[in-house]
């Protein structure tokens, strides 16, 4: 769920120590307003905006308060699509000038030019994150409502490179592209992307449990990534599929032996086994405020402005027992790999009920007993 690497000059390691007083992560949903209309929106966007949007010199307050985090979290600027705020670019300034890592996720729309573009890059933003989730047009703008969206995503994605701005692709696996997971990381292993971001539905918002793919499917789709890391110049990274980090630490682990020091390096280049999760080293803000583990978990902690950001991050009881995982239940409290995995609390929420239970969609059954794995692992690597 991350948008970029180590965020500036000034780059403070993040560590597992960190999550309990600093989330690495900070989204924002600046607004819910959306030209697009897409099958599996998390926010359920609309065309126009909210009466209750976070608004004027609440913002200033917001980014302050961010600030206080003993560690200074990535501020990922989200929707809807921010570009429906006319303040956007103002909201950008005042971040990167607090010291602030900026970031966006803006919907390919008309509203997103050239001249955009670079006035976002000029206000300070950092990276940009752009959605595909096909290989081709008749896939992607199925996907996404709008016909040409592919075309006009390609186009923005080639304007960004040419003025310097570090890019990320979003693609959301569902049953409708599930089949073209290959084909997309090698279409996009010619953008000139940074990171792709490789989201697994959650069925919140406009997108139905229907959508999901077989647990089955996980394991197939872990294997095609994980094989992409080996090649791909651009990162690779789950969101909503921490099981991800089991397949690697088993392949690692298994394959260990017949692995050239290379090879087994290749495998955590990109990632390193952190273990970021819906509240842990995560944070989100709703478009009203409302203050939630991740925007695919939404369940409320608190809600700004009349709650501290920083209070409920590091003492809400929701938060707390997120960052807990002696605290999971059925098979996932038992996992040797749950500190680093601990299954997606979002979907075991949507799906059962209970953002404590086991992930509904791993295959993976526990070893009884069994000395954990990354107790007894040379691993030592710190980014999520």
């Amino acid at each position: 769920m991350v948008i970029g690497q180590p965020r500036s000059e000034t780059f403070q390691e993040y560590t597992q120590s960190d999550f309990h007083h600093s989330p690495f992560i900070v989204f924002w949903e600046i607004t819910q307003a959306c030209d697009l209309v897409c099958k599996h929106c998390r926010a359920s966007a609309q065309p126009d905006r909210h009466p209750e949007e976070i608004r004027g010199n609440i913002c200033q307050e917001l980014i302050h308060q961010l600030t206080q985090f003993p560690y200074k979290p990535t501020l990922i600027l989200t929707g809807g699509d921010p570009l429906k705020r006319e303040d956007v670019f103002d909201i950008v300034r005042l971040g990167t000038e607090a010291g602030l890592s900026m970031a966006m996720t803006p919907s390919v729309t008309p509203l997103l030019t050239d001249q955009v573009l670079y006035q976002l890059k000029k206000a300070g933003l950092k990276r940009i994150a752009f959605s595909l989730d096909g290989a081709d047009s008749f896939t992607h703008d199925a996907i996404r409502g709008i016909p040409g969206s592919f075309d006009r995503t390609i186009k923005i994605i080639k304007s960004a490179y040419s003025i310097g701005l570090p890019i990320q692709i979003n693609t959301t696996i569902s049953k409708r592209n599930f089949h073209q997971i290959n084909e997309i990381a090698e279409f996009i292993s010619h953008l000139n992307i940074t990171l792709w971001s490789v989201f697994f539905l959650i069925p919140v918002g406009r997108a139905t449990n229907e959508e999901r793919i077989e647990p089955q499917q996980y394991e197939e789709a872990f294997y095609s990534l994980w094989q992409h890391t080996k090649t791909k110049k651009y990162s690779i990274k789950t969101t909503e599929a921490p099981h991800y980090r089991r397949f690697i630490l088993q392949k690692n682990g298994n394959l260990q032996k017949g692995l050239t020091k290379q090879e087994r390096d290749s495998i955590f280049t990109q990632r390193s086994p952190l273990g970021l999760n819906d509240g842990k080293g995560c944070l989100f803000i709703s478009h009203k405020g409302e203050i939630f583990p991740s925007g695919f978990l939404p369940i409320e902690a608190g809600r700004f402005p009349q709650d501290s950001i920083v209070s409920i991050y590091q003492e809400s009881p929701v938060f707390k027992v997120l960052r807990n995982p002696d605290a999971l239940k059925g098979k996932c409290g038992r996992c040797e790999f749950r500190k680093v995995c601990g299954g997606s609390r979002a979907r075991a929420f949507a799906l059962t009920g209970d953002y404590l239970a086991s992930e509904p969609d791993c295959i993976y059954e526990p070893i009884i007993n069994s000395k954990s794995y990354l107790e007894s692992s040379q691993l030592t690597g710190r980014n999520p």
